[in-house]
């Protein structure tokens, strides 16, 4: 297993770097507000950075082309998973649902399935345990806790009303 080194970098983000197995160094760096960088190190000079390249929406097609697509579904699959009859599960609200522009309290999920929004994940950043007041917006990912049977009908009124 390949050993990636950790990096907080105050006021910027966290930087991850590794050698790949011919020595090249290669790295992250996820910045605060989400931007990222792929840097390759000089060979000559570990700690120099030869290149330098930003990636926002690259991201995702690089992440694509390098197969993290199977990855990120078999991920989903461990991730709603159960334990002891505790489920967590993440229901993505599509933009033609009622759901969508509704706020928490309104749609009155709690209260009707058991089920708790714990989490709603917005174009890659997460809200953990929002108010009642928070508007979902379609395409968000809302993060599910209950019961398997509250969990799904958490997930129907999300997902068509």
């Amino acid at each position: 297993m390949t050993r990636v080194e950790e990096t907080r970098l105050p006021g910027v983000g966290v930087r991850y770097a590794f050698a790949t197995e011919t020595g090249q160094r290669l790295g992250v760096i996820v910045h605060r507000d989400g931007h990222r960088e792929l840097l390759v190190y000089d060979r000559r000079d570990p700690d120099a950075c030869a290149a330098a390249l930003g990636l926002d929406e690259d991201a995702r097609t690089l992440v694509d082309l390098l197969g993290g697509s199977e990855v990120t579904e078999r991920l989903d699959e461990v991730l709603s998973q159960s334990i002891e009859g505790l489920t967590l599960e993440w229901v993505e609200i599509p933009d033609a649902s009622p759901s969508a522009g509704a706020r928490i309290a309104d749609l009155g999920i709690r209260a009707t399935t058991g089920a708790s929004i714990v989490a709603v994940v917005r174009d890659g950043r997460t809200t953990t345990s929002p108010t009642s007041d928070f508007v979902l917006l379609g395409g968000d990912t809302v993060v599910l806790v209950g019961s398997r049977d509250a969990i799904d009908r958490a997930a129907q009124i999300l997902r068509r009303g």
